[in-house]
């Protein structure tokens, strides 16, 4: 199979779909590899790099789209690569449609056969293709919540561990899934006084068993959010249904009863965010304020730690990559219901339940796609 890897367009996009031992592998495995000049500079990987793999570097994006059975990426594609898609060719990356309907809508028109890493799922009801950025997110969010938290930033200038005689910030989580585990582990370790919360009473148990005190739970009620809100010096957003929007847990309305300079961190913005007053920014211009209140809504936090990123991803990805190339999409998703589970768009059907109720649109099962 001819397997192509575009530069990332996305502003501030640092990331690469595509690691220098994906491209080896898939190179022993027989196929034919195409990178884009310059694709990995970003996470640290060279031309040269590439080439030593056996793969073959190629002068521009239109290259890699027209000549790639299969287009293995990051982010979303951009509005002028979605032009490039076509029927009969896989796009293997991060989709996250529900809150796109402008990018729906182009995948339909291009026939592609889109598989989102967000939505392959695992044995244990995982997400193993979004597991390592979520892990990348959550320890990055009390991080980037600190620093926008400084008042030179706008914040309310307070330090997230505090000092000797001094209180540390009120952090509040969220979402107890695995961003919001490491995020309440990162804010934790900075000395904040942190509390989670969740509508699953036995995941409450196991992040109460982990954390050994040193956070605290709650029930993840819309009386105790709006009460935990209004106390909290940075709140960060990790709720996430898989493939669908991401619910709006707190109100514009909300914002009033917050502290005057607290941080919001919406890790969730990729999927839509879970604040009503959340719109995606970029690493360039992160940071926005609404009655007050600082929001911090990059949609591709990881892209921040592009190195650490992309070797994560490419860990994860590398299986599935493979599969797809040696058995072709079709043998692949129909011996793996976890990879199936991934499969969003074919030949200008929608195949992705969550997206379909979230738009409006018609959708058909995932089983009747193969049959196309």
């Amino acid at each position: 199979m001819k397997i192509g890897c575009p530069k990332e367009i996305k502003p501030q996009e640092f990331r690469v779909g595509m690691t220098p031992n994906a491209a080896h592998e898939a190179v022993a495995h027989g196929h034919q590899v195409m990178i884009e000049t310059g694709a990995g500079v970003g996470a640290g990987f060279t031309d040269a790099d590439y080439i030593a793999a056996g793969a073959q570097i190629v002068g521009t994006a239109e290259e890699v789209f027209a000549g790639a059975e299969m287009v293995v990426k990051v982010k979303e594609p951009q509005a002028v690569e979605r032009a490039r898609l076509r029927e009969g060719q896989v796009l293997f990356t991060y989709l996250h449609l529900a809150p796109d309907p402008a990018q729906t809508h182009d995948l339909l028109a291009s026939g592609v056969t889109a598989i989102a890493y967000e939505t392959v799922t695992d044995d244990r009801g995982g997400l193993p293709l979004l597991a390592p950025m979520s892990e990348v997110a959550g320890r990055l969010a009390p991080q980037v919540g600190a620093w926008t938290l400084q008042k030179a930033n706008g914040g309310r200038g307070v330090l997230l561990g505090g000092v000797p005689g001094v209180l540390p910030a009120k952090v509040l989580v969220i979402g107890g899934g695995g961003v919001g585990t490491q995020a309440a582990r990162g804010a934790a370790g900075m000395g904040a006084d942190v509390t989670i919360l969740d509508r699953s009473v036995p995941r409450l148990r196991y992040l109460d068993d982990i954390f050994h005190g040193t956070v605290k739970t709650g029930y993840a009620s819309a009386g105790m959010t709006a009460e935990l809100v209004a106390d909290a010096d940075m709140v960060i957003g990790a709720v996430l249904i898989p493939g669908a929007a991401a619910p709006k847990l707190v109100t514009r309305a909300q914002l009033a009863t917050m502290k005057p300079g607290a941080a919001i961190v919406d890790v969730a913005i990729d999927q839509g965010g879970c604040f009503e007053t959340s719109r995606a920014t970029t690493h360039q211009d992160p940071i926005y304020e609404v009655d007050g209140i600082l929001h911090y809504c990059v949609a591709n936090m990881p892209g921040a730690v592009a190195r650490t990123s992309t070797l994560a991803l490419g860990n994860a990805t590398l299986p599935f990559l493979i599969a797809l190339a040696d058995k072709g999409w079709k043998r692949a998703c129909a011996e793996d219901r976890h990879l199936m589970a991934g499969l969003n768009t074919h030949a200008g059907k929608l195949t992705y339940a969550a997206v379909g109720t979230a738009l409006g649109l018609p959708v058909i099962t995932p089983e009747a796609a193969l049959a196309i």
